[in-house]
């Protein structure tokens, strides 16, 4: 059985740029290439993409990604294990869901609300796994430190930092900013000083690594996590876009 690029596209809905680009950063080559430069998908090819398609939903950059799909690992247990990341995922949705719907009911009610009812699923430890795949344990940890050791005023203080500067970013975007405009510029700047700030990410108390801040403006894109934050695909290529050109001018 073979797909075309078209095909693919639609069954997975992303465009045939996307796949092209898998191709051109050596992630997910055509199984051969017709007339024309026309691309098929034979059934490895296939159950390639799909690892990719949940790797990336699971956080994981393009270069991330492409490690793990080349360390030999067997594919069947491979997609195991992916299978184990979603069922947890999965889990932990259920639960949050559920703590929502008991915090509208005691709202609606004039219940009291129970904190250790009100965060089930909410525990910010989910993401070990993610961040010690991308840059170590030792990022886990120092992260971690960083963000136990803060009270709560400053965990409020440092979330509305970040959301303020998501703001700005969609602002920008909506308002047809070039990404080496000015505006754009200073967003990068403060973007880059905000990754720096952060315990355990690479140049931390220094500069953020150049490869760090490219890699993470290209997730920006390619996860639909962080393209819902910066208000879709368009507002993520923005960002995204404008932190190439200041990591190339200033880092």
């Amino acid at each position: 059985m073979e797909a075309s690029i078209q095909e693919v596209a639609r069954l997975v809905g992303t465009t045939s740029r996307t796949l092209r680009h898998y191709d051109a950063v050596g992630l997910l080559p055509p199984s051969r290439v017709g007339h024309g430069g026309y691309r098929w998908y034979d059934q490895d090819a296939l159950v390639r993409l799909q690892r990719i398609l949940l790797l990336r939903d699971l956080g994981l950059g393009l270069p991330a990604i492409r490690r793990v799909l080349d360390d030999g690992q067997d594919e069947a247990e491979a997609l195991r294990h992916h299978l184990r990341q979603l069922h947890a995922e999965q889990a932990r949705l259920t639960r949050q869901v559920a703590s929502v719907e008991r915090t509208i009911a005691a709202r609606e009610e004039g219940a009291a609300l129970m904190p250790e009812q009100m965060f089930d699923g909410f525990d910010h430890t989910q993401h070990e796994q993610e961040v010690t795949e991308r840059w170590g344990a030792e990022a886990y940890r120092a992260g971690d430190r960083w963000w136990q050791g803060m009270d709560e005023a400053e965990r409020t203080a440092w979330t509305a930092r970040a959301a303020t500067l998501t703001q700005d970013w969609t602002a920008a975007a909506r308002a047809g900013t070039a990404p080496d405009d000015d505006v754009a510029q200073r967003l990068a700047a403060r973007h880059v000083a905000w990754l720096g700030s952060i315990p355990g990410t690479p140049g931390h108390g220094t500069a953020p690594v150049k490869d760090y801040v490219l890699g993470l403006a290209e997730m920006y894109v390619t996860d639909p996590r962080f393209a819902a934050t910066y208000d879709g695909e368009k507002g993520a290529t923005f960002v995204r876009d404008s932190l190439r050109v200041y990591a190339e001018r200033e880092l």
